[in-house]
């Protein structure tokens, strides 16, 4: 699933392409059916043209597209969605779920094998990303609020990463690379992380996050960006699908374990419990 590195690339891409823009037409597959939320396809398609696009944000895993009228498209991309741009068309793909023309004859095209990504058309973003904690880039990810939220959740450390309320934007690879970079066992019970510890992962978790952004995220499997091309922060990882290879600091084969349901890599060298 894309998260915030793959989701803030594809916004920054789009900035420059849809700022200023009219979405001239819309359309949705008959096999895309809830693909549109709130509301039905056609209104969806119906709501949009017409509109400009004032900007382009995001929130947590999710893209934020202002358009005029104080109206909020939201994209969420889910496991195998992509955003893309084209000039001339989007391409002839089975996945195609939707695709928007651009007054400048540009295209947004949205293709999702596997069916699970979901648009929103609002005038209240709080709506649907009102539940989420702070962003994990903006200033305000405050070190003493951070271990404060942790203190008071008992599940695995690695959960707690996963869970959207707690922090927005960080899914399975970016926890896992943080947890390694701050020396902490995914397993460790969040309410027994130290104020020390606490600062050590807060700090990994921006280090990581800004590093993949610069890198364009990670393609593991489908995430492209939307130019259609791949990301190579993947190259990098330090533990993520890294099951039974040596730790690149200090040689311990790299450890595969389910945490909260979710695959989970660590290194028990440098990620003592």
């Amino acid at each position: 699933m894309p998260e915030l590195p793959e989701v803030e690339t594809i916004r920054r891409d789009l900035v420059p392409l849809l700022r200023g823009r009219t979405v001239r037409d819309a359309w949705i597959s008959p096999n895309a059916p809830r693909l549109a939320q709130l509301m039905t396809p056609e209104a969806f398609c119906r709501g949009l043209r017409g509109r400009r696009i004032e900007d382009v944000g995001r929130r947590g895993k999710y893209l934020l597209i202002h358009l005029d009228g104080g109206l909020t498209w939201i994209v969420h991309l889910r496991m195998t969605g992509r955003l893309q741009h084209a000039r001339e068309g989007c391409p002839d793909d089975r996945h195609l779920r939707a695709k928007f023309k651009l007054d400048d004859g540009g295209w947004l095209c949205f293709i999702d094998m596997r069916k699970f990504g979901t648009m929103w058309l609002v005038d209240d973003v709080d709506l649907v990303t009102g539940k989420l904690g702070p962003e994990p880039l903006d200033e305000t990810f405050d070190v003493a609020a951070f271990h404060g939220s942790l203190k008071r959740r008992s599940t695995a450390i690695k959960a707690v990463l996963l869970d959207q309320t707690v922090l927005a934007g960080v899914g399975n690879i970016y926890a896992d690379e943080s947890l390694f970079r701050a020396g902490i066992d995914p397993r460790r019970a969040a309410n027994r992380i130290s104020r020390p510890a606490a600062g050590r992962l807060h700090e990994a978790i921006v280090e990581v996050l800004l590093e993949a952004v610069g890198d364009r995220g990670s393609s593991f499997q489908d995430y492209v960006d939307a130019r259609g091309e791949a990301g190579y922060y993947h190259l990098k990882v330090r533990v993520f699908r890294r099951t039974d290879e040596p730790c690149l600091v200090c040689g311990t084969a790299i450890r595969r374990v389910k945490v909260g349901g979710r695959s989970t890599h660590f290194c028990p060298g440098c990620q003592k419990r």
